[in-house]
């Protein structure tokens, strides 16, 4: 196969969707060699924040001399960014080669009667092979949904799990409770393997602590109300870690100080890597996508947030950087994520606001979201001008008295260059633009951008 033919049988995959289980994934890796037993891997599972704690991982083991393979998804830039080896993509003739061997092998499974693997068994298969054959020394392999019955949870002997933030988030697959989400992540954790997780909500945490007892796995806790944060701008944040000293991360974000927390505790507790390396390897991570600034004059974030939980770390961002400064948000999102929670949490601190619909099968149209976006947001004003009618130039306004700002544009936009240049235009130069949402559309409003 050639790039090409290897691009076209994917998307010929994808189409027959996804199915949760551990079945078809074993049958693959059997035809295979089974040779995902022979990696050193580490898992993570979380709602949000697996991204940037792989980040972390990633750089720092790189820093202390491990050919490190990573494999996360969705791609946000670029497909190939789905598999990586010290940070560098896999190429476009490796792709074709690694997707023809797994092709064969999917091939032989038909043959003998079974179902075709779904295309992220495809894919996680490539992974397994990918890095086997590249002789990584250590495999950073990402859930792609839930943990007990995803493709990559076949794994049998982790060097150790790890678990990040855990909210609410694919319910319809997962559960209704957060007790039911966190059991599913928690299911990554193996029997006599250490496992890693932040201080969780409590629900959460009692379902991690009782998979690990059950498992017989050391739980690490990794506690951030003990570190103190000294700065935090825009462009670094800098804290004192109770067990390493002074961290400084690039990534920013109030909730980063979490997941780097995440990070240093599997580096240190369970690989016994050196404080300097950890703390060389942090201030050296860079993640793009999330709470990334990609424009100057006005200011211009993307940032991946498209679920609550994510979207209420981001509004926290927004209040403690930008504070009582209206922004101008380009949002898209997933028809199928709590879009409604993600427009709750964010739309109080907007000045306007012009949706899109991301190039996705599941996105929401422009005009839904602005409908659903126009609704939240005029309910906010009418709460701040403390009467039921649209009333400007009265003494019932935020600050208790002057002029009642005007309520917040929304509009629908037909294309993400449409958006952009609205966006441009509506907001000065000393003002915030933060493109939010679905991390599928990030890339094309990145490349606007960079072409202007």
């Amino acid at each position: 196969m050639n790039y090409e033919q290897a691009r076209a049988y994917a998307v010929n995959v994808s189409r027959s969707g996804s199915i949760l289980g551990l079945d078809s994934i074993e049958n693959l890796m059997h035809e295979l060699g089974d040779i995902q037993e022979q990696l050193k891997i580490i898992h993570i599972a979380g709602t949000n924040g697996k991204g940037s704690t792989g980040a972390y991982l990633e750089r720092v083991l790189i820093e202390a001399g491990y050919r490190v393979g990573r494999y996360s998804s969705p791609a946000v830039f670029d497909p190939m960014e789905v598999w990586r080896i010290n940070l560098q993509s896999m190429s476009h003739e490796e792709y074709a080669d690694i997707m023809g061997q797994v092709k064969c092998a999917c091939d032989r499974m038909v043959e003998k009667g079974m179902e075709h693997p779904t295309i992220f068994e495809v894919e996680t298969a490539m992974a397994f092979l990918y890095f086997y054959q590249k002789k990584c020394d250590y495999v950073l392999l990402e859930v792609g949904m839930g943990g007990r019955t995803d493709a990559t949870n076949l794994i049998r002997k982790p060097v150790c799990s790890v678990i990040t933030s855990v909210s609410m988030d694919h319910m319809q697959f997962l559960g209704n409770t957060l007790t039911e989400i966190a059991q599913a992540k928690a299911g990554i954790i193996k029997k006599d393997c250490p496992v890693v997780t932040i201080l969780q909500k409590a629900e959460a945490m009692v379902a991690i602590e009782a998979e690990a007892e059950k498992q017989h796995a050391r739980l690490y806790t990794a506690d951030v109300s003990k570190v103190t944060v000294e700065t935090e701008t825009l462009k670094e944040i800098r804290f004192d870690h109770p067990g390493i000293g002074t961290v400084t991360t690039r990534l920013t974000g109030t909730y980063q100080v979490e997941n780097c927390c995440l990070a240093v505790t599997v580096l240190k507790e369970i690989l016994g890597i050196a404080d300097r390396i950890i703390i060389d390897g942090i201030k050296n991570t860079v993640w793009p996508g999330r709470f990334e600034v990609i424009g100057e004059q006005p200011l211009f974030i993307i940032d991946g947030a498209h679920n609550e939980d994510a979207a209420l770390r981001l509004s926290a961002s927004v209040e403690k950087y930008f504070t009582n400064i209206p922004i101008t948000y380009i949002i898209g999102v997933l028809a199928d994520k709590e879009h409604k929670k993600v427009l709750e949490a964010m739309l109080p601190y907007a000045g306007a606001a012009f949706t899109v619909m991301p190039d996705n099968p599941r996105a929401m149209k422009a005009e839904e979201l602005a409908s659903e976006a126009e609704g939240i947001m005029e309910r906010l004003w009418k709460e701040r001008a403390g009467k039921p009618e649209k009333v400007q130039g009265t003494e019932n306004s935020p600050q208790g008295a002057g002029v009642m700002e005007p309520l917040p544009k929304v509009s629908a936009c037909s294309s993400m260059k449409e958006a952009v240049q609205l966006a441009l235009e509506h907001t000065k130069k000393d003002g915030v633009i933060l493109a939010f949402g679905s991390l599928s559309y990030l890339k094309e409003i990145r490349q606007i951008m960079q072409s202007d």
